[in-house]
């Protein structure tokens, strides 16, 4: 495994947080846990998925799985950082999470903490973290589009 796990969450899935946490450093992944450190009902999802975020913004080999009560806020936060693909995952199809990484080479995986068990979340991201990217043309194409999208500031 060359490359890092970046973790975040905010109180909604910090519980999931701390059971992948430990799941992954048994399974000799590199971990970064960039919070939250402990339960805080009125923490904020952006103080935490930011950290994470920026992380795998600087390397985008990386990858980040992240945490909120749907994931939704948190795949929000996460893509306003430059190289981060993140997509949200909520409902236990492997198909889904197979297609982000084969198509979009999703590196960050926001999980919707209050719709999937433990072990659900953990065979998900375990099966996400070994599929590879199909660098066929046209998703590479899409990809770089994603990459270099975005307003021009003169308009």
């Amino acid at each position: 495994m060359e490359y890092t796990i970046h973790l975040a969450t905010d109180h909604a899935g910090f519980e999931m947080k701390e059971f992948l946490k430990s799941a992954l450093e048994e399974l000799g992944y590199t971990v970064v846990d960039h919070g939250s450190f402990e339960y805080e009902e009125d923490d904020d999802y952006p103080d935490f998925i930011s950290l994470a975020a920026h992380a795998v913004s600087q390397n985008p080999d990386d990858k980040g799985v992240i945490f909120g009560g749907s994931g939704q806020g948190e795949a929000m936060v996460a893509n306003r950082y430059p190289h981060v693909r993140a997509t949200t995952y909520y409902h236990f199809d492997p198909e889904i999470i197979k297609l982000s990484r084969e198509h979009n080479n999703a590196n960050v995986l926001s999980i919707g903490s209050r719709f999937l068990s433990n072990e659900e979340m953990l065979e998900s991201v375990l099966f996400w973290l070994e599929i590879p990217f199909q660098f066929e043309e046209r998703h590479a194409r899409r990809i770089e589009k994603i990459e270099f999208s975005g307003f021009d500031e003169e308009e």
